[in-house]
């Protein structure tokens, strides 16, 4: 399975796209660590697991998934995720 790398340009300020990411991920039973430059996360979802990395460059949230349900596409990740962080 290859990994699925998401960049998400985002307005305003780091800090505040990480609280929403975090908010998200936290809010589905997950961890999500890190500072405003890089950091991880881990959810379960439906007993599958969503796990990967993220860094923060300029306004780009770029996020590497590297565990995710074999089922679901890349492209399914990042439309939930442009929802749950726009």
């Amino acid at each position: 399975m290859s990994d699925c790398n998401i960049n998400i340009s985002f307005t305003g300020s780091a800090e505040e796209i990480l609280n929403k990411a975090k908010a998200a991920v936290e809010s589905q039973g997950g961890s999500f660590e890190g500072d405003l430059n890089s950091g991880k996360f881990h959810v379960s979802l439906m007993s599958n697991t969503v796990a990967g990395s993220y860094t923060v460059t300029d306004n780009q949230l770029q996020l590497n998934i590297t565990e995710k349900p074999m089922f679901v596409p890349c492209n399914a990740i990042e439309s939930f995720l442009l929802k749950k962080l726009s």
